[in-house]
């Protein structure tokens, strides 16, 4: 998984009743794009995540 400062972080729920997760990634601390991330969430929280196999980077438009 790669990203770049702007693009979303998408984690989808392993619950049928609820919705995935949205976020926009305003930090990037891997290496080359690589995790770990900080995520500001749409709920305002902000906090360091690596992602799982259920997550997934939607680009920024650029």
């Amino acid at each position: 998984m790669k990203a770049e400062v702007g693009d979303s972080l998408v984690a989808e729920s392993n619950k049928v009743d609820k919705t995935p997760r949205h976020g926009e990634i305003v930090e990037v601390r891997g290496d080359d794009g690589g995790p770990p991330y900080v995520v500001k969430w749409s709920d305002g929280h902000e906090g360091l995540v690596y992602p799982g196999a259920d997550a997934h980077v939607v680009p920024a438009q650029r």
